[in-house]
């Protein structure tokens, strides 16, 4: 009976140990506090009494603090992207022509999202312009592009960093119509008198296998507006210098394009800024930057190539 009764126990104690081994672990994030005394300075580039709105280049420094945040979180209020900042100091450039007020938020995010904001407003002046690339582009009025899918490269990709020595697609090129699900794109630009439009009528979005998996879809295939909601609708269109090393070692135009309100050209890599590598009457070259490993190199064309 004894044997019996050591047995039982025995068991008992495994079967408690099972349990308590099973017992969901408790976290706690701490305490939750909004970050406090926000502050947000700027400084207009080549600001002096003759240009009390700067040097023509758009370009502002700004400078954000405050207690208990862990990042700051930009967004400019001109339709480009709104951008994360750790340290709390960034250079944007403001590229709209003439003298412009942007209201600039800064947004310090606490722990569990938490945030509290500040904002300024900005009155800059950008002088830079591209009125060839507007007409080659528009022809003037209103012009469709395409994808050159006949074309071997017509997407294709390249290093990033300055180190790389590469100014084109030296890791990848599409063969003539290989992304079969993207050719039915057309884009569509067209001269206002507000300045130029861009807009994307048909089709879907391809996204690559290098950016699918930041967002949780499936790589190297084309999606719609439930996953791009972005993808359609009349975007504004600004120009800015190109800043990239590629601008200089590929000798490119020199100017790159803008969409606002994430406006994008059939290719989503979560990014709506377009270096220019070449524009004619019917044909244009871009270069759209991933991330700092990756770079993106695409030709459209006016005449829709059928296969």
């Amino acid at each position: 009976m004894l044997k019996y009764s050591k047995y039982i126990i025995g068991m008992l104690i495994g079967i408690s140990a099972l349990f308590s081994g099973c017992q969901t672990d408790d976290y706690e994030l701490g305490t939750l506090a909004a970050p406090i005394n926000v502050q947000l300075t700027f400084e207009i580039e080549g600001m002096d009494a003759n240009n009390p709105y700067g040097d023509g280049s758009g370009n502002v420094k700004f400078t954000a603090s405050a207690e208990n945040e862990i990042t700051f979180n930009y967004l400019f209020g001109d339709g480009k992207d709104n951008k994360i900042v750790p340290g709390g100091t960034v250079t944007h450039q403001f590229s709209k022509n003439g003298v412009n007020v942007y209201n600039v938020t800064v947004l310090a995010v606490g722990t569990g999202g938490i945030s509290s904001s500040k904002t300024v407003q900005v009155e800059v002046f950008s002088s830079f312009t591209d009125e060839e690339a507007v007409e080659l582009l528009t022809g003037g009025s209103s012009k469709k592009w395409y994808w050159a899918a006949d074309q071997p490269g017509h997407t294709g990709l390249g290093p990033n960093f300055e180190d790389a020595g590469k100014a084109y697609a030296a890791w990848y090129m599409a063969a003539p119509f290989e992304k079969t699900c993207m050719y039915d794109d057309e884009f569509v630009f067209t001269k206002t008198d507000d300045g130029l439009t861009f807009e994307q009528t048909t089709g879907n979005a391809y996204i690559p296998g290098t950016y699918a998996g930041k967002i949780g879809v499936g790589p190297d295939d084309c999606y719609g507006e439930d996953v791009v909601p972005t993808l359609f609708g009349v975007k504004n269109v600004s120009f800015s210098p190109s800043s990239s090393v590629a601008t200089v070692d590929g000798g490119y135009r020199g100017t790159t394009m803008s969409f606002s309100d994430g406006g994008l050209m059939g290719w989503y890599v979560g990014t709506s800024t377009y270096e220019i590598i070449q524009v004619t009457n019917n044909i244009l070259t871009v270069r759209v930057e991933e991330d700092d490993t990756y770079a993106w190199y695409h030709i459209f064309t006016t005449e829709k190539p059928v296969q």
